[in-house]
Order: structure tokens, then sequence, then C-alpha cells
């Protein structure tokens, strides 16, 4: 997720400016369709692994790794999905700088999680 969000991030929404006015809400449509049949997925079983995880192996790396996704979960529904609906009924630039800036606290979430996971993986590696 944390390389998919940064492809959002850097190159996604910010090309969303260069549709320009005519054909924006039906490209955002497809957008929202399609992005929504990968993503979703993909964030509901990182959920459900992150939550087992924690109650499986407590412990405080666990738990704000739960935290993040909660970030990641919370700025998702209360700040992208508002700008996404919209969005839908057209092209308005000031929205979209607003999606991009918005998206930056799911990039920083998702790539603490990353970070995180990668510590927890390099603490069980036993030393050489």
């Amino acid at each position: 997720m944390t390389g998919l969000i940064w492809f959002v991030q850097v190159v996604h929404y910010p090309l969303f400016a260069a549709v320009g006015p005519a054909g924006f809400a039906a490209y955002h449509a497809a957008h929202s369709r399609l992005t929504t049949l990968v993503v979703g997925p993909l964030m509901l079983v990182e959920a459900a692994c992150a939550v087992w995880i924690a109650l499986e192996r407590p412990s405080s790396a666990g738990w704000l790794g739960v935290g993040l996704l909660a970030v990641v979960w919370g700025t998702t529904f209360f700040l992208a999905v508002p700008r996404h609906n919209l969005l839908a009924a057209g092209f308005d630039a000031a929205t979209i700088d607003s999606l991009v800036a918005t998206n930056w606290f799911r990039t920083i979430a998702w790539t603490a999680r990353a970070g995180l996971a990668a510590w927890v993986l390099m603490s069980l590696t036993p030393a050489s």
C-alpha cells in the first residue's frame, strides 16, 4: 500500500488537474470505480491482518501499526471521500489541490507503517 499511495500522491492525484473540465466527471467516475476495485480489498486485508497481529502477538509495535491504519482509514473517510464526492460533480481545481494536500496524511501514515514493518522484521532477524 505504501508504494501505491506514493504513486497516487505524486502522479495520479496531481494529474487530475490535467484532465480539465471536459469529460472530468466521467473520468472521475471511472477512477473511483476502478480504484475501489483494487484498493478496497487490499485495505480490508491489511486492516484484518494488522488487527490479527496486534491481538495474536500484543506489542506496542503491533498497536502502533493499528493506530497508523486508523489514521489512514480516518483520513480516507473524513478527508478524501468528501473531496471525491465534490469532484464527482465535475472539475474543481481547488478541490483537486485540497485532495492532493490532505492525501499527505495517508501517504505519511502508510510510509510510517512500512518503516515500522521493516523495523519489526529487522528485529526478528538473528544477527550474524
